[in-house]
């Protein structure tokens, strides 16, 4: 093996973290000596070891003069854990392979040049682009302090989300929905608005057998979720977060009695501020959303230029109709110029159905 093979490796032991390290990034680590894997590990859980040093404690004989494979420079300052620079120079390690740089301002290369000033080798760049990938989320909250969000979406070959009666239910297949409960696992919260609460009474849980519920984030400025829903009634087993403008003190601690916590947000244009939202969202430690919502909810994100990458799942149906539902509604863009400009597409095939997720690029626009 190489090191691009060792990397690999690395990368999919780091996959194992997914869903349950947030809002610390994912990562891998593999050591090497004299051609044989004699340790390894991830990052496991949020405020346990980190990959480093869980792949010294694994490790099957001394890794004296062993190589270490990491996707993520090791971290040099005092956290949840101790440096994972002072693991590795007390374990003999002589080279350190490094996929990506940390942009925390506590390590941002600090942890490298800790390294090589004590003279361990370090390699860097190794399968960069996809150890980049592995943490976009972290890369962004960890830059921005505010939520990665992801836009997702079901929608048939014509472009509806739902037929004129308003009935979604199923326009994809099972295969896609299971990416759909992974990806809620994954992010730490999902996001909706009041008007997909009403409609749908949705749970929004993750039903993977080992899987972790999201925080639920429901977007109604004026406090005016059925009592009767899902949402509410779950509110003391799963977390759940209504970000709301009303100011109506009885009316909260309805809310607040049956489990639920409230988030106080401005109005902006009759809704919520969708950036004052995030700002207060990254205050507490969220780094990720799966926004779920409806169409104004969708164009409300956008309009406020808080979503990263949306995911459409394509579903081989055509429903028809002048009144079926569309993705993203609200006014729209006046000409296919001013459209939102989606890059580096990547297609996932589910079955019968298809997933495309792209990145948003924005332009500034004044709102």
């Amino acid at each position: 093996m190489d090191d691009r093979e060792y990397m690999l490796y690395a990368l999919q032991l780091a996959e194992k973290g997914k869903g349950f390290v947030n809002p610390n990034p994912m990562v891998g680590a593999v050591i090497v000596k004299e051609g044989q894997i004699i340790g390894q590990g991830y990052h496991e859980i949020y405020g346990g070891l980190h990959g480093e040093r869980n792949a010294l404690a694994s490790c099957t004989q001394s890794p004296v003069g062993s190589t270490l494979y990491v996707t993520l420079e090791p971290c040099c300052h005092y956290g949840k854990t101790p440096p994972c620079t002072d693991a590795i120079l007390q374990s003999g390690i002589k080279k350190v392979v490094i996929g990506s740089k940390d942009p925390n301002p506590l390590v941002s290369g600090k942890g490298i040049e800790l390294l090589r000033s004590q003279g361990v080798e370090c390699l860097e760049g190794i399968l960069q682009t996809e150890c980049d990938r592995l943490n976009e989320v972290f890369f962004h909250y960890i830059r921005t302090k505010t939520p990665y969000v992801v836009m997702k979406y079901a929608m048939t070959m014509d472009g509806k989300t739902a037929a004129y009666t308003g009935k979604s239910k199923w326009i994809t297949g099972e295969a896609a929905r299971l990416r759909v409960h992974e990806d809620r696992h994954r992010y730490q919260a999902v996001m909706a608005g009041v008007g997909t609460v009403i409609a749908d009474d949705p749970l929004l849980t993750c039903r993977l057998a080992k899987g972790r519920n999201p925080i639920r984030i429901i977007c109604d400025t004026n406090l005016r979720t059925p009592f009767q829903s899902q949402i509410v009634k779950t509110a003391k087993e799963v977390p759940t977060l209504f970000a709301t403008s009303c100011s109506d003190m009885e009316k909260q601690k309805a809310y607040t009695d049956a489990g639920c916590n409230l988030l106080t947000v401005s109005r902006k244009q009759g809704h919520l501020d969708l950036n004052e939202l995030m700002e207060q969202l990254g205050e507490r430690e969220i780094d990720s959303i799966l926004l779920e919502g409806g169409g104004l909810l969708n164009w409300s994100a956008l309009q406020s230029n808080i979503v990263n990458k949306v995911q459409t799942y394509i579903a081989p149906k055509l429903l028809g109709g002048t009144k079926g539902k569309s993705p993203v509604s609200g006014i729209g863009m006046a000409s296919p110029s001013e459209a939102y400009s989606l890059i580096n597409p990547s297609i996932t095939f589910l079955e019968e159905d298809i997933l495309i997720e792209s990145e948003v690029q924005y332009v500034y626009r004044n709102h």
